[in-house]
C-alpha cells in the first residue's frame, strides 16, 4: 500500500476524470469504486469516490462539489523518456484545457501537469553553468518541451 496518495476533489466529474486519466497513462487500472447509497451524500448510484493507478501511482478521486478548485501551485510531474511520450501526453492532457508555460499544462478538470523529458534534470544540474544556463534560456522560450532543441542548447559551444 502506498503511504501518500494524491486525493483529487472534483466537481461531479470524478468518474469521467478517472476514466480519462487511466486511458492516457500506461500501466493504469481501476482499484476501487464507491458509489453513493440511499443515504447519499449524492444521488444513489453515482460515484462518490474512486481509487485508481496511473503508471503504478495510486490516486483517489472524489465527487466533492464546487467548494474547492485546483491551482497550479500543486501539479503532477511526469518524467518522459522520449519526445513521442512528451508529445502524446501534452496533446491529450491539453485537449479542452490550456498550456501554462514551459512544460506545464492544465487539463480540462483544472489539474496541472508538468510534462518533462527525463534528461532535462541532468542538463539543468550540469556543473558547467554555461551549459545549464543555455538549457534554461531555451526552456523558457518553449511551451511544450522539445528534447532536440534542449540538447542543441546544451551542446552549444
Amino acid at each position: 500500500m502506498q503511504k501518500i496518495i494524491p486525493f483529487l476533489w472534483l466537481d461531479g466529474k470524478a468518474e469521467e476524470a478517472m476514466n480519462f486519466y487511466t486511458s492516457i497513462f500506461k500501466n493504469s487500472k481501476l482499484i476501487n469504486i464507491m458509489r453513493n447509497g440511499e443515504a447519499g451524500p449524492g444521488p444513489e448510484g453515482t460515484l462518490m469516490s474512486a481509487t485508481f493507478q496511473l503508471d503504478g501511482q495510486e490516486f483517489i478521486a472524489l465527487n466533492g462539489g464546487p467548494q474547492f478548485t485546483f491551482s497550479p501551485a500543486i501539479s503532477f510531474f511526469v518524467n518522459c523518456k522520449t519526445q513521442d511520450e512528451v508529445d502524446d501526453l501534452w496533446m491529450k492532457l491539453s485537449e479542452d484545457g490550456e498550456t501554462q508555460g514551459p512544460g506545464w499544462v492544465k487539463d480540462k478538470y483544472g489539474v496541472s501537469w508538468q510534462i518533462v523529458p527525463l534528461e532535462l534534470g541532468e542538463m539543468l544540474n550540469d556543473p558547467d553553468s554555461e551549459k545549464s544556463q543555455n538549457v534554461m534560456k531555451a526552456l523558457l522560450q518553449m511551451d511544450k518541451l522539445d528534447i532536440k532543441k534542449l540538447k542543441q542548447a546544451y551542446h552549444r559551444d
